[in-house]
């Protein structure tokens, strides 16, 4: 009999040249059109010369300004990333600490809370109107300069951002040690930390060199970040100046703006092929059985201390600040028994008209690109892993691209693609919630096709050619058993990417409009209007929102094949 694949190859060809043509030409609206017409705008660009808008922004001191502090911050935070991510990879993989999915768990807490209430925590936690700090006597004089808006605050609050990204791309190379020859190290005489310095951290160099690249590239984009932090002193990187740009609206403002995206587009390009290369050069894994694990003995409880009081600064103790400052009647009133009160939260979801259509539209967004976004990546992960070929090997390339560059580069490229009304139809999406949803589809089509393809390459072959035997047709073994058996991980990309869109501020930053908010931008415009108050209570619902989303798809984890939920240990 043929083998598995052969065999699929023969009984399957018929559903997948129907399938390939359509996702063909979805994948190119949606993922290849956007960067493409920026890209075409600023070619076309190139022989106006010394005229032209791109060299212009290259000859403007606020351009290279504006780079090298984005070089500056990105690299800063990426060292602090993978310092973070090393740590805790190291302690939580390799160890026989206790409660692992609850460490886990909250490893993975500041990737999924949204970069501005990270730093709105981080700013009610540190300043002098900070209401955790007054009522501890703690804070500092009033009229005292916030020094995380600085350089380094924003350095610090990104590497603690995307240190998950380094911890999960270093334990998946963890995770694949051959652990046969750790034992051999081990039985001849070799102590733990010289295993860990001499052949764990040499073998998994390519999974911790992935990580700091994607980290870096996730940090040159963060938008929600350098503008809670810089734009109120000034020191913008060049998302913020992006944003700055738009605000300015004026006569260049398009050509000004393609062309800086252009600039920041290409440096994270780089980024991602280096990380995509080091992904791919990853060493042998070891033989399957449990993963490699190092008895601490007498010092677990100093490990499990160190990770508790890591976990303490970096995510517990802003959140209180948070909590703490919109409990407050204004910012300033220390927090006692007297004076805190609910106001804010009776404000914001009573008589804020702002925060009802914020709340809605972006559900709404979020739920419709998750429900799309399944139905187009359940046969697209059947037919990538079914149907292996070159052209499906550059589809999956493609599909990163949009999630991979700078969000405020694809916002840009989004406003280019359809600042002029559709042709034929005449209908124009310019200032509408189809825009923003537009970008939600091109950015979050690779967070739903992971699970799906993930949950795919786990499925037996032989179900398939069973039914095909007993005379099921190629559209009823799709319908009564691939795609059930596929729901489970459909389900949960759609619940990833709810939990990301939802909170989404990079995209949306620049794409909405007056109507049109979203919470992320409902966020940011309510401390950029001094309202931090009613910013905070907006920014504790978020974070409730997303604390019970992840535990939704923690729970969802048990039942999912590894590899689907990101955060399962």
């Amino acid at each position: 009999m043929a083998t598995s694949s052969s065999f699929l190859h023969s009984f399957g060809r018929t559903p997948a040249s129907a399938i390939t043509p359509v996702l063909l030409c979805l994948v190119l609206v949606l993922a290849v059109l956007p960067p493409a017409r920026l890209l075409l705008l600023a070619l076309m660009d190139l022989p106006a010369g010394d005229q032209g808008a791109m060299w212009s922004m290259l000859s403007n001191p606020s351009t290279w300004r504006a780079t090298g502090n984005s070089l500056l911050t990105s690299g800063l935070a990426t060292l602090l990333s993978v310092l973070l991510g090393t740590i805790l990879a190291l302690l939580v993989t390799l160890t026989d600490i206790r409660a692992k999915g609850f460490w886990v768990f909250m490893i993975m807490l500041p990737m999924m809370i949204p970069p501005q209430v990270t730093a709105l925590s981080w700013l009610q936690l540190s300043g002098p109107g900070s209401a955790l700090l007054q009522m501890l006597d703690l804070a500092p004089a009033l009229g005292s300069p916030q020094h995380l808006r600085s350089w380094w605050g924003i350095s610090l609050l990104m590497g603690i951002q995307h240190a998950p990204l380094v911890y999960l791309a270093l334990r998946s190379s963890l995770m694949a040690l051959p652990k046969e020859l750790i034992e051999a190290a081990r039985l001849a005489g070799a102590s733990q930390r010289d295993v860990v310095r001499d052949m764990i951290l040499p073998l998994c160099r390519n999974g911790l060199l992935a990580g700091a690249a994607i980290a870096f590239v996730s940090a040159l984009g963060n938008f929600g970040i350098p503008a809670m932090l810089g734009i109120p002193v000034s020191y913008y990187v060049l998302p913020t100046l992006i944003y700055q740009k738009m605000a300015d609206f004026g006569p260049d403002m398009l050509a000004d703006v393609s062309s800086l995206s252009v600039m920041i587009g290409v440096v994270a390009l780089v980024g991602v092929i280096a990380q995509q290369r080091f992904s791919a050069n990853m060493p042998l894994t070891g033989m399957p059985g449990r993963p490699l694990a190092f008895s601490l003995g007498p010092a677990r409880w100093k490990a499990e201390l160190a990770l508790l009081l890591l976990v303490l600064v970096i995510v517990v103790v802003p959140l209180i600040a948070l909590v703490s400052s919109s409990l407050v009647a204004a910012m300033g009133v220390p927090l006692t028994l007297e004076t805190a009160s609910l106001n804010a939260y009776e404000q914001i979801i009573f008589h804020q008209s702002v925060t009802f259509r914020a709340f809605s539209n972006s559900t709404l967004l979020a739920a419709s690109a998750a429900l799309i976004l399944a139905c187009l990546c359940l046969p697209m992960g059947y037919l990538f892993v079914r149907f292996p070929s070159r052209v499906n090997t550059v589809l999956q390339g493609i599909i990163d691209v949009p999630y991979a560059i700078p969000g405020v580069v694809l916002a840009v490229a989004c406003i280019l693609l359809f600042a002029r009304p559709l042709p034929l139809i005449h209908v124009t999406l310019y200032g509408s919630l189809g825009l923003i949803l537009f970008a939600y589809l091109s950015r979050f089509m690779t967070v739903c096709l992971k699970p799906i393809q993930s949950s795919m390459l786990q499925l037996d072959p032989a179900l398939e050619e069973a039914a095909q035997l007993c005379g099921a047709g190629p559209l009823r073994r799709l319908r009564d058993i691939v795609f059930p058996l596929l729901a489970p991980a459909a389900f949960a990309g759609m619940l990833l990417v709810f939990l990301i869109a939802i909170n989404e501020l990079t995209v949306s930053a620049l794409l909405w409009s007056a109507g049109n908010e979203t919470l992320g931008v409902l966020v940011f415009n309510l401390d950029d209007g001094g309202e931090t108050v009613l910013a905070s209570a907006v920014a504790v619902l978020i974070v409730l929102m997303v604390l019970v989303l992840m535990l939704c798809l923690s729970a969802l984890g048990k039942r999912l094949p590894q590899g689907v939920i990101p955060w399962r240990n």
